[in-house]
């Protein structure tokens, strides 16, 4: 797997704001579950910051599904996406 780099970095895409609409979380609250100030969830949703390890298992723990689902380093594919 190719990773995404822009300006040399690498980015991590995810899903947390799909996983929040789905289960119907708001960043407050999904924030206060893990213990983080509610604008790094917006950070993270928006992809200006990378969690660390520790971070991402927890946010993968609380939706209860693999970290696979929630982060990646190739962009996810757009939802009703045949291919």
């Amino acid at each position: 797997m190719a990773a995404d780099k822009t300006d040399g970095k690498e980015h991590v895409h995810n899903r947390i704001a799909v996983l929040r609409a789905e289960r119907g979380v708001s960043r407050r609250e999904l924030a206060t579950a893990l213990g983080v100030h509610y604008q790094t969830i917006g950070y993270l949703e928006r992809g200006e910051y990378s969690p660390s390890l520790h971070l991402a298992l927890r946010i993968a723990g609380f939706f209860e599904v693999p970290v696979e689902v929630v982060f990646s380093l190739a962009p996810f594919p757009r939802l009703g996406s045949t291919s």
